[in-house]
């Protein structure tokens, strides 16, 4: 499964895009689990102490924003899903 990973991450992982192999169906909870497996500098940015998807931290599925699924983190992923993995996002007027 093809993931994107935007801003600093993308240095954490080495790159814009990663395929994370998987041998079968997989929750969006699995994959994150699966990704901070494969890179663990990740676990520290996108889960907190109790091994749960920081509320800052965006994990979209075809564009939609992970919690607000329907089954949230739980939702199952398909093999023509795209996803994408968002840092916090700062900035504004000073």
């Amino acid at each position: 499964m093809k993931v994107d990973f935007y801003a600093t991450y993308r240095q954490i992982v080495g790159g814009k895009t990663v395929e994370i192999p998987v041998a079968r169906e997989l929750t969006v909870r699995e994959l994150v689990e699966e990704i901070v497996t494969r890179y663990p500098p990740l676990r520290a940015e996108l889960l907190n102490d109790q091994g749960e998807l920081y509320a800052h931290v965006h994990v979209f599925v075809n564009g939609r924003d992970a919690p607000y699924l329907v089954d949230g983190v739980e939702t199952p992923l398909g093999p023509d899903d795209t996803v994408s993995v968002f840092p916090p996002a700062a900035g504004g007027a000073g």
